[in-house]
């Protein structure tokens, strides 16, 4: 028979195309799998027919125009050649009696032209027989040795293009998850799709022991025939971490504001108490909390074998702190964030002048103005050397009372001994003027 190379201009807009429900199958003893794929391939659909043994293509013309139908291959629409063996039916139905398997189709009617691709699935059949796990591991990875068989199942586009039709088989397991909202890594379900069987699978490893299944495809699913397979319990070695630093606030309004540095938020005026906080997955065993002077972490100076730990910072300098953690065999490693700690140089600062019955707020309590100060003693004298008060924390004061009446305007002394975070020490004394602004002294002690 003479075989007519038909050059199709195939995407051209002057040729209008026929709808694919025109399209039509009998004898395929399951249904029929439709695919509507890219518009790029130039196919109305792809039919995947369970076995195409025995199995005829219809089709339903609407008009009264000439059908012809065309065969391509892996060659693309522009080489079709008209199909052999078409028989017309009735006066609109046109008919191949044995479908040609594994093949495109152009069906052209008058100026309209329907393009699709018909696959036998029984020569892609897919097998699904155990999953094991691979004895090459690493810690971020697991990987699968899957049991069975499946091809690709190759297509062709109008233009020549040869392209994979996606399976979509399904591998499912477990893992954990962290979820900010509870601060906790919580288990979760994974459903990862593949789209076309591989002996050699690989996900990223869960951070808890689980099974894998693997199931498929769509087409066995849409038929109801899906293959299924479970693993063995996986054990996992892969470690995560997630980590928190919260510093305990304190909010003083004679300590002074410290810069922690463009790199921290953490710090500030000494003492500054913070606590680390690990939250770590299944498999970690080996914890600790590290801590150095140096960014790099080249010199660890202590190590803290504790999820959680507090410390109090009453020295000046900048500190490192990261967590580190391992699994049983100290092969899979986790590291946190590293977070800076910056504490200020010491001020010691302090006023001469209040007004105890002044405006209530407003320069009514005597108190030093200070940062990164650690240890503190503070005297207040009058001039007969009596004490009228004493304090050991900066952020107190002196509200000029002495035994719970207001002392008299004038002038008192107040010695202090301090030491900053950074060594300093401080021995100061000096003069404290008081002003009553009332003009009376009716409600104050007897004690000048």
């Amino acid at each position: 028979m003479t075989r007519t190379i038909v050059l199709l201009a195939i995407l051209s807009a002057a040729f209008l195309k026929a709808m694919p429900q025109q399209i039509s199958f009998i004898g395929s003893q399951y249904a029929v799998y439709e695919d509507t794929p890219a518009a790029s391939t130039g196919l109305d659909r792809i039919y995947v027919i369970y076995d195409c043994d025995g199995v005829s293509m219809s089709y339903t013309q609407s008009s009264d125009a000439t059908v012809t139908w065309y065969t391509y291959s892996e060659q693309g629409g522009g080489y079709a050649t008209v199909a052999d063996g078409v028989e017309r039916i009735d006066s609109r139905t046109t008919q191949m009696p044995q479908v040609q398997a594994n093949c495109g189709y152009i069906i052209e009617e008058g100026t309209n032209r329907t393009y699709v691709w018909v696959v036998n699935y029984a020569d892609y059949q897919l097998s699904l027989n155990a999953i094991n796990f691979s004895a090459e591991r690493d810690c971020g990875t697991a990987r699968l040795e899957v049991d069975g068989a499946g091809a690709n199942i190759i297509y062709y586009t109008i233009n020549g293009a040869m392209m994979n039709l996606n399976r979509d088989l399904t591998l499912s397991y477990r893992t954990l998850e962290w979820n900010d909202t509870n601060m906790a890594w919580e288990e979760v379900s994974v459903e990862n799709s593949e789209e076309d069987f591989s002996s050699v699978m690989a996900v990223q490893a869960p951070y808890c022991n689980t099974e894998f299944t693997l199931s498929g495809d769509r087409f066995l699913r849409y038929w109801n025939m899906e293959e299924t397979v479970t693993s063995d319990n996986y054990t996992t070695s892969a470690v995560a971490v997630e980590t928190t630093a919260e510093q305990e606030g304190r909010d003083v309004d004679n300590e002074q504001e410290s810069d922690t540095g463009p790199d921290s938020s953490l710090g500030g005026s000494a003492p500054v108490t913070i606590t680390f906080t690990a939250y770590c997955t299944d498999a970690m065993a080996h914890e600790e909390w590290q801590m150095s002077h140096d960014a790099e972490f080249n010199d660890i100076e202590s190590r803290f074998n504790q999820e959680e730990i507090t410390q109090t910072f009453n020295e000046a300098g900048t500190f490192y702190y990261r967590f580190y953690g391992a699994d049983s065999s100290g092969e899979c490693e986790t590291m946190s964030e590293t977070y800076t700690i910056s504490i200020g140089e010491s001020v010691l600062e302090c006023p001469n002048v209040f007004s105890p019955q002044g405006s209530e707020g407003i320069n009514d309590e005597w108190r030093v103005s200070y940062r990164s100060i650690v240890e503190f003693q503070c005297w207040i004298f009058n001039r007969w050397g009596v004490e009228m008060c004493h304090f050991s924390d900066p952020s107190q004061g002196w509200d000029g009372k002495y035994k719970g009446k207001y002392v008299k305007s004038g002038t008192y002394f107040y010695v202090i001994e301090a030491r900053g975070a950074d060594g300093k020490e401080y021995k100061l004394s000096g003069d404290i003027n008081i002003l009553n602004y009332t003009g009376t002294d009716s409600n104050s002690g007897t004690v000048e």
